[in-house]
């Protein structure tokens, strides 16, 4: 298992609402995110950055994911890449966020948590 394929997977998993948002949202902008696993055999912690427009999260080198932000600031999302699988869900406020992310990869599964900055 190839721990940072995990990590991607993990960063983008921080974003997708009950309901998805179709208009300019409020969080649209560049994100830099930090995810901090407290279990599992993931490394420590890891940076990402990636990109929110009219709610939609997005990133240049992972297309296989869903992600999205509710109007509230809501986020969860869900990804997976060959046999690695992510989801996470938390809460964006104005300039930053957090929440809570879990993986997998084969059998091993990490787990931890997120905190997001606007640049």
């Amino acid at each position: 298992m190839k721990t940072p394929s995990l990590w991607m997977i993990a960063a983008v998993c921080f974003v997708a609402p009950a309901s998805v948002a179709h208009a300019r949202s409020a969080y649209d902008g560049s994100w830099d995110l930090v995810f901090v696993t407290q279990g599992g055999a993931c490394d420590p912690s890891y940076n990402f950055t990636v990109n929110i427009s009219d709610g939609i999260v997005t990133h240049p080198n992972l297309v296989n994911f869903k992600g999205y932000v509710a109007k509230s600031g809501s986020v969860r999302a869900s990804v997976t890449v060959h046999d690695k699988f992510a989801s996470g869900t938390g809460r964006l406020f104005g300039t930053s966020g957090r929440g809570r992310w879990s993986g997998r990869a084969g059998s091993g599964r990490c787990s931890g948590y997120w905190t997001a900055q606007r640049n």
